[in-house]
């Protein structure tokens, strides 16, 4: 059996204040930012294995720290999505239906290509994280709206390393 405004089954149905239509709309936003952080998370580590190149050892080292910070956002965008009483993401094939960014299956990637999709990849994350932000302040979600902005401070500290590593001189 399922609530009939948010297709939650009730066996999850999480106890919370906030009105289903208005979470439902949070929700799926911070679904498409979690599918999203997947995916830049699995490209992230797919470069961090194969960068090559004169800054191997740098970009090796960033690309790992980076996709640790990534990955750790992970859980708290799900339990957030529970939180507001919603359900979040089971599966490979339910984050490839939900992510924005595309993979890149290239055999090989230049490291300045690397740096510069990278880059990009984690301004579109901030694009999808603005949109949270202002999903969740027009539910009146004050937790969500509040931590949004640590997860969009750290994705554009990230697009602004991976320039500054691009920046030649």
């Amino acid at each position: 059996m399922t609530d009939a405004d948010t297709n939650v089954p009730s066996d999850l149905k999480t106890p919370t204040d906030l009105k289903s239509n208005e979470t439902k709309s949070v929700a799926e936003a911070l679904n498409s930012v979690l599918a999203d952080s997947y995916a830049l998370y699995f490209k992230t580590k797919n470069f961090h294995w194969h960068v090559s190149g004169p800054h191997f050892r740098d970009y090796h080292l960033m690309f790992d720290d980076q996709a640790s910070q990534i990955l750790a956002t992970t859980d708290a965008i799900a339990e957030r999505v529970r939180k507001a009483g919603n359900t979040t993401l089971r599966s490979i094939g339910d984050i490839s239906r939900h992510q924005t960014l595309s993979d890149n299956d290239a055999s090989f990637v230049s490291a300045d290509d690397m740096l510069a999709e990278l880059r990009q990849d984690n301004l579109t994350l901030v694009e999808g994280l603005r949109a949270v932000k202002e999903a969740a302040t027009a539910a009146g979600d004050n937790a969500t709206e509040g931590i949004v902005d640590d997860w969009t401070d750290e994705a554009e500290e990230r697009a602004w390393f991976l320039f500054e590593a691009s920046r030649k001189g």
